[in-house]
């Protein structure tokens, strides 16, 4: 039997929710202890220019931003730890926590800002585009201004792919949504949004093939029709997936309130507060509706704060 470790706050997850939970909960004296998870820096490391937070004026790449967010975290002494959460048991007042070494840990508070991981198509070449960072993208608000006044292509059929087509029709001069299936899956407001937009062009029982480009960015999409088996090639320079997202909350299943789509559920709307006392959440783990880095910033304060009420009501 491993020792069992005793903290005061746990941070699960190392994103803008998760980094700033962990300077107010330091600065707070509360000790964070926060462990980064599969993806260090979270989704913003697949971003190249962040350009909308706030105190940058020239923009800042997601990966440099997540380097500057861990310093701040650590200059106040936070505890931050390579390594994930693989368990958690939140069934008695002490909240059980294992990492994948199978050390466990015992939290008074657990902040979780585990995030979501945007869906992709899996295309090789959609993957290789994503990675140089040279025009594939699952954020339209995040990168749409990148391709003002160029033409881009959109997949998917929800409400969500409706409002980025939209968003980016009144950047681009043409945007040429991809829709699997003969119908959109969206609701009628939004089907009728992006049908009515003079520059977006819908095509349906379309698949996506290939995602081409030079060897450096993106230059077109190779699709075919599912129906007639044609295929066509559609110049573009961003090519964005709009498929959803999946909030990393698998391992909360059973003791945190999680939606139909795994998202957790706010036990008191304008807190950080979950279903179970002493757990918190931060971010897109909880977010499925603005998923942008000030957002998840904000609601780590929040989280944060509402631990630190929590302890000092339990007189810690």
């Amino acid at each position: 039997m491993s020792e069992i470790e005793k903290v005061n706050c746990l941070i699960i997850g190392s994103g803008p929710a998760g980094f700033t939970a962990a300077i107010y909960a330091a600065r707070a004296d509360m000790k964070p202890v926060l462990y980064q998870g599969m993806q260090p820096g979270g989704q913003l490391t697949t971003t190249n220019e962040v350009e909308n937070f706030p105190g940058y004026p020239d923009g800042i790449s997601g990966p440099e931003m997540m380097v500057q967010l861990e310093a701040q975290a650590k200059r106040f002494e936070t505890d931050v730890r390579y390594g994930f959460i693989t368990k958690v048991d939140f069934t008695g007042p002490i909240h059980k926590c294992w990492t994948e070494e199978n050390k466990e840990i015992h939290a008074t508070t657990v902040i979780i800002s585990t995030g979501a991981s945007a869906k992709y198509l899996g295309l090789e070449s959609e993957q290789k585009y994503l990675q140089l960072g040279g025009g594939v993208s699952a954020c339209a608000v995040c990168d749409g201004f990148f391709y003002r006044g160029q033409e881009t292509v959109i997949v998917g059929a929800g409400d969500s792919a409706c409002e980025e087509a939209h968003y980016l029709s009144k950047l681009c001069t043409k945007v040429t949504m991809l829709v699997r299936r003969d119908e959109f899956r969206a609701s009628k407001i939004m089907t009728d949004r992006v049908k009515n937009t003079p520059n977006i062009e819908i095509l349906f029982n379309t698949d996506t093939v290939e995602v081409l480009g030079d060897g450096n960015v993106v230059t077109g999409t190779h699709v075919k029709n599912s129906k007639t088996g044609e295929e066509r090639t559609i110049p573009c320079t961003g090519f964005f997936v709009a498929i959803g997202h999946q909030p990393n909350t698998d391992i909360f299943k059973g003791f945190i309130d999680l939606d139909e789509t795994g998202y957790i559920k706010y036990a008191q709307p304008g807190t950080s507060k979950t279903n179970v006392a002493g757990v918190f959440v931060a971010g897109d783990a909880a977010d499925k509706t603005y998923r942008q880095a000030i957002t998840a910033a904000g609601t780590g304060c929040m989280a944060a704060l509402d631990a630190e009420r929590y302890m000092a009501a339990m007189g810690h």
